[in-house]
């Protein structure tokens, strides 16, 4: 878990917090909830009654909560399962959310019989956010932000690697950005991954969502679908991408002249764009934030990619320097920093 806040702003944060609820600062209590790769910090504190909150840290130079506290109220009324805003400070960087616990859906994976009923049920609930967020506010999910999102892969994944970018990226990169502009627009939390839904009893609650755009319905299926925890089957994948479809058709989302092999083109492509964007991310994570424990998941990513390349023949090329080039690559360098797996 990434450190606590510097005590300074832990003692204001406390000190914010007290006033909302008339209390003496020296009786709030604040205990590290979680971090995550930016620089917000959760905590949790006790109400007299006790009742618990969660109090978010985000320093305003470097994280501009603005979208996040804009996306929860829309998305509250517009009946989605989102944490409540209790109070917001957006001067001082200071929210009090709703406390949802402290159980991630990845927590929940314990065999696979619960892991298929627990996916589903992420994605009935992409289903709702996908038919009731609103997209007025929301960013388009444009071809420079997903051109940016791709450039993460050269600039800073092959450059840990010290390879060159290879003939085949530029076709690659246009097609994976004209695949996703293809598609119909719909609210995209962008990161719909099981440490993002949140479990209370049966029901999920979306958070992290401060990152949302209006873009392809591929997308967060496909960053669940193929994820941090689990590599499924091409059976068990391809079900899951085929029920997704007809029931997005029903209910006038995707089109209704849309064929299965179009649809799975697409979402491999989507895969494929989301994969190459992670392998960049978890590189710039370890290298210029120096945040630990990212490149042990690049393995997990490259397959993820491999299976997103064999539905898209039409890139053979590049699938064949991923293994003659890349893979090796990667392998030794996980050797020399002593993370390969």
């Amino acid at each position: 878990m990434p450190p606590a806040a510097s005590a300074p702003r832990l003692d204001r944060l406390r000190h914010w917090f007290a006033s909302q609820h008339d209390l003496a600062t020296e009786a709030c209590e604040l205990r590290l909830a979680a971090g995550d790769a930016s620089f917000r910090r959760y905590y949790r504190a006790t109400l007299p009654d006790g009742r618990t909150r969660i109090l978010m840290d985000a320093p305003p130079a470097q994280e501009d909560s603005r979208p996040f506290v804009a996306i929860a109220q829309a998305w509250e009324r517009a009946g989605l399962p989102v944490p409540h805003l209790h109070a917001i400070d957006l001067d001082a960087g200071f929210l009090e959310l709703e406390d949802l616990g402290d159980t991630p859906l990845s927590a929940c994976f314990d065999d696979e019989a619960a892991l298929l009923t627990w996916h589903e049920r992420a994605i009935a609930l992409l289903h709702r956010l996908q038919a009731a967020a609103p997209l007025r506010e929301l960013p388009a999910y444009d071809a420079a932000l997903l051109g940016r999102e791709l450039d993460l892969f050269p600039e800073w994944c092959l450059t840990w690697l010290a390879l060159p970018t290879p003939p085949s990226w530029p076709a690659l990169r246009e097609a994976l950005i004209a695949s996703a502009l293809a598609q119909p627009r719909v609210a995209v939390h962008r990161d719909f991954d099981a440490m993002n839904l949140m479990v209370r009893g049966d029901a999920l609650t979306l958070i992290d969502f401060q990152d949302a755009v209006a873009g392809p319905p591929s997308y967060d299926l496909i960053s669940l679908l193929r994820g941090r925890y689990r590599r499924f089957d091409a059976a068990t994948f391809a079900a899951f991408v085929d029920d997704f479809r007809e029931h997005a058709q029903a209910e006038g989302r995707l089109p209704a002249d849309l064929d299965a092999e179009t649809w799975r083109h697409q979402v491999d492509a989507m895969a494929a764009q989301r994969a190459l964007k992670v392998l960049g991310i978890f590189c710039r994570l370890t290298h210029r934030d120096h945040k630990t424990g990212y490149l042990a998941r690049l393995p997990h990513f490259l397959d993820h990619l491999r299976d997103s390349l064999a539905g898209l023949p039409a890139h053979d090329d590049f699938a064949a320097w991923l293994e003659a080039d890349f893979a090796p690559a990667l392998t030794a360098a996980l050797a020399r920093e002593d993370l390969e797996k």
